[in-house]
């Protein structure tokens, strides 16, 4: 009932995920990032937002994507239903999908990069995620809205949508975190928000703010 995608800036080493869906809330359902660790995305007919966490837990103690996956979803009795990908710090990913989930569904692999869904048109869907998302430019996150519009554009999820969310971590900025829970056109809302996101007041006070690289960050903009 969802696509998603996760990537990595290969030039910065910044981490970020996008997915929308045709139910509400994908952002806080799916998505989760930790600079230390990497990105999860997990979903599905039945998902579990404690697979994505105890992904990321298992990637800031050393694990790579593959082994988080593989130690998340091998002893859930419901696995079968849940969908989860992941992507670490080394750029590395994998991608768990439940055979029960509703065609087609599936998941792309490419160098820093993982796409999946579920209750989508078709693989055309993923491919156009994926070839989005490699053939944009701009930053991380204007690439990453990108893909989602080019997935939507091929056909989607099959009901439609009705949230859409990005997140963009990093050692070196505050997280992005944004998300439209409800909308008639969830994806163009989202890139609506981050632009404003991108300008004004709000931008020019996000350099204030701590960051993992420099923790101690207070009154810079002063």
């Amino acid at each position: 009932m969802t696509f998603s995608i996760l990537a990595q800036d290969l030039g910065n080493g910044a981490m970020g995920g996008a997915a929308a869906t045709g139910a509400l809330c994908v952002g806080g359902w799916v998505l989760r990032g930790d600079s230390r660790a990497g990105m999860t995305a997990s979903q599905g007919a039945a998902p579990s937002t404690l697979w994505g966490e105890d992904a990321l837990e298992r990637m800031r103690a050393g694990q790579s994507a593959a082994q988080a996956v593989a130690d998340v979803t091998a002893p859930d009795g419901g696995r079968d239903w849940r969908q989860l990908a992941a992507l670490d710090r080394a750029g590395t990913t994998a991608c768990h999908s439940g055979a029960r989930n509703t065609d087609w569904k599936g998941a792309l692999i490419a160098p820093g990069l993982v796409v999946s869904g579920n209750l989508l048109a078709g693989a055309d869907v993923l491919v156009a995620l994926r070839d989005a998302f490699l053939g944009a430019g701009g930053s991380l996150a204007a690439r990453l809205v990108a893909a989602l519009q080019a997935a939507e554009a091929a056909g989607g999820d099959t009901r439609g949508l009705q949230s859409a969310a990005l997140l963009v971590v990093s050692d070196d900025a505050a997280p992005l975190d944004l998300r439209v829970d409800w909308a008639e056109d969830p994806i163009t809302a989202l890139q609506e928000l981050h632009r404003r996101s991108q300008s004004g007041d709000y931008a020019a006070w996000l350099p204030c703010v701590p960051t993992r690289n420099d923790p101690e960050r207070a009154n810079v903009c002063a």
